[in-house]
């Protein structure tokens, strides 16, 4: 059988299989074209702006690097005027990071941009081995504290260099396994968010110009920062990138993370792989499915008319129980139909009018009391009067004989308490500053320090020396 040609340029012999439309191309033309439609992302998405300073979020890994390599092929074949920096977050986890940040190194030199490194510990005073050390390795704990520490390190070290954008290397797959993710979590309001090109814009807050760090050696606190981020290779397959690299000769440094392995995402990672054995186009249909559900969603949080800059973020342990297919939902539908039936009942003797004053008897089973929540004035006095005697009830209650009186609400009372409740407009989410460390949050303490506190808690105050014996 004849080798198949390009279906470009009908010369080359076909090298490549595109899984995004099953087109054979050969490495040149392959080439052009991923170029292409990356340069249409940007341009029809409106990211960049002529003489925009660009942080590139580079790790190291093969997304990094073929974002920084095409963004600067790119720049200079269209003529943008881009400044493009490096910016790149060292986690402090031994045997992974180190090695990744050295490709970082030699591609900066290759490619000639500037490379900025913000440290986890020197911005938190905690690595991330440190972290796992403390909070156990194993858990899917591990990745949270990452994930927040991580993007907060990106806004401060993209404020540090006085940078307002900063791009990511985010691939389809990866949007295709965040769409998976948050419809297994049920949080279908951050569907806007996963799945769009720009994850998020300045707010009205502004941002410093970065002139208070130059000259230092590591990056300052920052009062507030709102940067902006977006994915240009959002629409790119992994395999795409991992074959554009390769053609490329690109250097890029390919180890998992050691604390990655039990992380939700590797989940949905799978169950993506799979569905593309079988069908390929089903990352690009996940994601596309993602954008229309996300429309659908009132305000959700960076979804279209949602108006909101951020939400508030999920705890760390709302994963773990109480989602769906958890074990906290047995038997749920026969306590939804009682609950209906009782609601019905209520409804039903209120337009009947036949509502009723409801008297709880108290009762004495053998002398003794089991009622152990009522207490009057007569239970402080007891308690206070036989401190040095042999009465140890703390739960001393009223005769027996006594009745306990429900009240109950007129009609005309529920009608007006109804309609202030429909009337009072619904709490708005305002995104403000964190009261410790000034960070962009909608709560008064951010996620990052929350964290942090925890952790602190368990470090020692003060460091213990054991010097040598004096002679």
């Amino acid at each position: 059988m004849p080798p198949h040609l390009c279906q470009l340029c009908h010369t080359s012999r076909a090298q490549i299989l595109r899984p995004k439309n099953h087109a054979r191309l050969c490495a040149p033309c392959f080439i052009s074209t991923f170029e292409i439609e990356i340069a249409s992302t940007i341009t029809t998405s409106h990211l960049f702006h002529p003489g925009e300073r660009i942080a590139i979020g580079a790790s190291g890994g093969k997304d990094s690097t073929v974002l920084a390599s095409v963004l600067q092929t790119l720049n200079e074949r269209h003529g943008w005027g881009l400044d493009l920096v490096l910016l790149s977050i060292d986690e402090g986890i031994t045997g992974y990071r180190d090695h990744s940040l050295e490709a970082v190194k030699r591609n900066s030199a290759e490619l000639g941009l500037p490379l900025s490194i913000v440290s986890y510990e020197e911005l938190y005073g905690w690595s991330m081995d440190q972290v796992v050390a403390q909070v156990g390795r194993g858990g899917k704990g591990n990745c949270t504290y990452c994930g927040v520490f991580r993007r907060q390190a990106l806004d401060r070290g993209a404020a540090g260099l006085g940078v307002r954008h900063v791009v990511t290397g985010h691939n389809a797959d990866d949007v295709a396994e965040t769409v998976v993710m948050n419809l297994l979590r049920g949080d279908l309001p951050r569907l806007g968010r996963g799945t769009s090109v720009v994850t998020s814009m300045p707010s009205a807050v502004g941002m410093g110009t970065g002139k208070e760090w130059e000259g230092k050696g590591r990056v300052g606190e920052v009062a507030c920062t709102s940067v902006k981020r977006s994915k240009p290779l959002m629409w790119a397959y992994e395999k795409e990138i991992v074959l554009y690299a390769h053609h490329k000769k690109l250097d890029y440094f390919s180890t998992e993370c050691i604390y990655s392995p039990e992380a939700f995402r590797g989940s949905a990672r799978t169950l993506i792989k799979n569905l593309e054995r079988i069908r390929p186009e089903s990352i690009m249909d996940v994601v596309r499915s993602g954008i229309d559900m996300a429309k659908l969603v009132p305000n959700a949080e960076g979804g279209p008319g949602s108006g909101k800059p951020e939400a508030v973020q999920r705890d760390a342990g709302e994963d773990a129980e109480g989602g769906c297919g958890g074990s906290n939902g047995e038997d749920a539908g026969g306590e939804m139909a009682q609950m209906e039936r009782k609601l019905q009942q209520d409804e039903q003797a209120e337009e009947d009018g036949t509502e009723t004053e409801i008297k709880i008897p108290t009762k004495a089973v053998n002398g003794q009391r089991h009622d152990r929540d009522t207490q009057t004035s007569a239970t402080a006095a007891a308690l206070t009067s036989n401190v040095n005697g042999q009465d140890h009830d703390r739960h001393t209650h009223p005769p027996s004989n006594t009745t306990t009186t429900v009240p109950i609400r007129t009609k005309q009372e529920k009608k007006s308490n109804r309609k202030a409740t429909r009337d009072t407009p619904p709490p708005k989410q305002r995104l403000g500053q964190c009261e410790r460390c000034g960070y962009l949050s909608s709560q008064a303490v951010c996620k990052a320090c929350m964290l942090l506190e925890g952790l602190n808690k368990a470090r020692p105050r003060t460091g213990i020396e054991v010097g040598g014996a004096g002679g």
